[in-house]
């Protein structure tokens, strides 16, 4: 059986400022790593369905299959801000489960600059139907399900900022923001949500690694505040 091929993916990306993941890709990276930009391989153009909606499975497939993800691939994501959790999560919803973060920070080797010649590879999504929920059915279930906001607490209260133009929080959500450790969630069905969709794959992947799965809702509150849907602060 022949040996896995492992690929680094990069994942670095800075909210407002498209550009600056590739920036410090193109400044240094773990050699032979490709790069997947949150923006614009990660995730659909912005609107009604929120900041960051997913991909459709033929563009994130051909963008996959770009920084050489298919079949037999192993990929190690790392990123900030939720980049890497985000393709680990996108990775897993198009059915390729071989996927691993990695803490840049944990990294002791060097770095490399400038572009890398990345071997295609040919992703086949697959994708599952039973990992994202909607904002109707989130809707309906609140009172069924933990939904987990993942979102710094100061947004979670409701306080005025400049991303939310609806400051608050969905009702009976539990605050784990993405930058903090994982607090004791209650027993039940969990939802992930946060501003766009991107750092609410850092609780379901902190989930997953303490044994526990959840849902996500795509939309996140970029979503849910233009929908006319159920506010709460403070």
């Amino acid at each position: 059986m022949p040996s896995p091929r492992y690929q680094f993916v990069d994942c670095r990306w800075e909210l407002g400022s498209p550009a600056r993941g590739c920036e410090q890709y193109l400044a240094g990276h773990i050699p032979g790593a490709s790069f997947l930009d949150v923006d614009e391989d990660l995730a659909a153009p912005p609107g009604p369905g929120g900041r960051h909606p997913l991909p459709a499975a033929n563009d994130f497939a051909r963008a996959a299959s770009r920084a050489g993800i298919g079949e037999g691939v192993f990929v190690v994501a790392y990123g900030n801000m939720g980049g890497a959790e985000r393709l680990w999560w996108l990775l897993r919803h198009f059915g390729h489960d071989d996927c691993a973060v990695l803490e840049l920070d944990g990294w002791l080797g060097p770095l490399r600059a400038g572009e890398e010649q990345i071997e295609p590879a040919e992703f086949t999504p697959r994708p599952r139907a039973d990992d994202t929920i909607d904002a109707d059915d989130l809707a309906r279930q609140l009172e069924e399900l933990v939904v987990v906001d993942a979102r710094r607490p100061e947004r979670f209260r409701g306080e005025p900022n400049p991303i939310d133009k609806v400051p608050g929080r969905i009702p009976g959500a539990f605050n784990a923001p993405w930058n903090e450790p994982l607090p004791e969630l209650p027993a039940g069905e969990l939802v992930a949500y946060c501003g766009s969709g991107v750092t609410a794959s850092v609780a379901l992947h902190r989930l997953f690694l303490s044994g526990r799965e959840g849902r996500l809702y795509p939309g996140s509150w970029s979503e849910w505040e233009q929908l006319g849907l159920p506010v709460t602060r403070g």
